[in-house]
């Protein structure tokens, strides 16, 4: 998809090609299927390992506008390294104020689902922290780190939203 409209000149032989091109082929673009791509699964400590487990994402972007979904799930030989965990995009973000994304974990533990957000930085390339709802204190998030919340082998955080592209 082009983010300008062609300049057409006076005298111009407009042919089917050419609207095809402009029209026909700029909406298609936005119509088409999702884009499937593999996100990193990387901590701002000791590096996780997936092991076992599963990492997914599909994006569509439109002009600079990326719409994800990411889903993350836990295998029983998956381990969280050490520090925040974060999640690969598919698309780098604007250079100013891309914009955050929601997220979710459900699990099979005594909390079952948890709401979060994950505030993008400037150019970034990855969600950063993700920050979860505190299950026991009111009002208090806790970033997603080794420490919790702690997942079990078929748990799924999942991370989905709009965000603005650098380019």
């Amino acid at each position: 998809m082009t983010f300008a409209p062609r300049n057409w000149t006076t005298g111009e032989v407009v042919t089917a090609a050419l609207l095809n091109q402009e029209i026909r082929d700029q909406l298609n673009s936005i119509f088409d299927a999702w884009t499937s791509y593999t996100p990193t699964f990387t901590s701002s400590g000791t590096a996780p390992s997936l092991g076992n487990g599963t990492v997914s994402g599909r994006y569509m972007k439109v002009g600079r506008t990326v719409h994800v979904f990411i889903a993350l799930v836990w295998g029983s030989t998956t381990t969280p390294g050490s520090g925040n965990l974060s999640l690969g995009l598919p698309v780098t973000g604007a250079s100013s104020l891309p914009g955050a994304l929601s997220a979710t974990c459900t699990t099979t533990g005594t909390v079952n689902f948890l709401m979060g957000a994950a505030p993008l930085g400037n150019s970034t390339s990855s969600t950063g922290t993700i920050w979860f709802a505190s299950p026991g204190t009111i009002g208090d998030w806790n970033a997603w780190a080794a420490g919790g919340p702690t997942l079990a082998a078929g748990d799924t955080v999942r991370v989905y939203g709009t965000y603005q592209s650098a380019t």
